[in-house]
């Protein structure tokens, strides 16, 4: 199948790109964030593409990262989400935050998607949470030795409950812990005092 697209934006559009390859405009669906990203029109572009095969259509699905294509075929892998559904996800979250959200089982802010309901969100947290990991964020690859300490995630639990009751989402409140420096020498006060700072 077609693995990318390289060629001239010749039209874009909130939730779609035609792209100029050598006198042939493909149509590519896009999410919404995607289309923020992308360069004006007349400018030239690759993106990386996903191929649904139908009896009535053939469609291409977009993405500027291989990140993005990885996090939607995941996606696209939970019963009840489709294309349409995935790309709705990515419009609201980063491959990122989206990990994030299912790691600390957010499902709320999955729920944010046109057209995804809480069970949807719910099905997506269950099926990928052992599907994704921290690492992937490029966020604490050094985590391995703090979270093999059970008094280290006691600390991170209960800061991460201290934030929700703040009023932060879940997924918001683990994000911030992550991007703490040398957290795993701080006590619940210290470590409370750094992610709210992160929070701004």
């Amino acid at each position: 199948m077609i693995g990318f697209v390289r060629g001239i934006i010749a039209d874009k559009q909130e939730d779609n790109v035609l792209i100029d390859v050598n006198g042939i405009g493909i149509n590519v669906n896009i999410s919404g964030r995607t289309a923020e990203i992308l360069p004006r029109v007349g400018q030239e572009t690759q993106i990386y593409t996903y191929t649904c095969v139908r009896e009535d259509a053939f469609l291409l699905y977009g993405f500027l990262t291989k990140d993005d294509l990885n996090i939607f075929k995941q996606l696209i892998s939970v019963n009840g989400i489709g294309p349409k559904g995935g790309l709705a996800i990515l419009s609201v979250l980063t491959p990122d935050d989206l990990r994030f959200a299912i790691l600390s089982g957010d499902a709320k802010a999955i729920a944010k998607a046109p057209g995804i309901g809480a069970k949807t969100a719910e099905r997506v947290i269950l099926e990928l949470r052992d599907k994704v990991s921290i690492q992937e964020t490029g966020i604490g690859q050094e985590m391995t030795a703090y979270e093999s300490s059970e008094e280290n995630i006691s600390v991170r639990n209960d800061v991460v409950e201290a934030l929700v009751a703040l009023g932060y989402g879940q997924s918001e409140a683990l994000k911030a812990v992550k991007q703490v420096a040398n957290y795993e020498s701080m006590d619940i006060e210290e470590l409370l005092k750094a992610a709210l700072k992160k929070m701004f």
